[in-house]
């Protein structure tokens, strides 16, 4: 699985990227990523923040009742007066867009595994 973290530090981290030499960048990077309005953060991968394209949402939706509901609440993370940040998070289905759910009904189960990749659980 790509991780951006990762990608922006040039070699596998351990522990928190917070600590790691290049934590302002990567900071930078997810900030940016988050930002962008095509792009939901969702906890799909072993609990951990996942960011997914709009161009997946269909085959996230189609496969619903694989992944769960409370996998699909999407996250969106905004800073608060003080400087602190939050989680904000829409539970499936309220964040779907129609474009989107129409686009999943048009999907089979395994086309939208097979977009998906191998790191959904069979």
């Amino acid at each position: 699985m790509p991780n951006l973290a990762e990608a922006v530090a040039g070699e596998p981290i351990r522990g928190s990227w917070w600590g790691h030499k290049k934590g302002s960048e990567i900071f930078r990077a997810l900030s940016l990523v988050d930002d962008s309005p095509d792009v939901l953060c969702f906890r799909l991968v072993q609990g951990k923040i996942t960011f997914v394209h709009r161009r997946l949402w269909p085959a996230l939706v189609r496969l619903v009742r694989q992944l769960g509901t409370d996998a699909l609440t999407a996250i969106k993370q905004e800073h608060t007066e003080t400087g602190a940040h939050r989680n904000v998070t829409t539970p499936f289905p309220q964040w779907v867009p129609a474009d989107v759910n129409v686009a999943s009904q048009l999907l089979s189960a395994a086309d939208a595994r097979a977009q998906l990749g191998s790191w959904l659980p069979e």
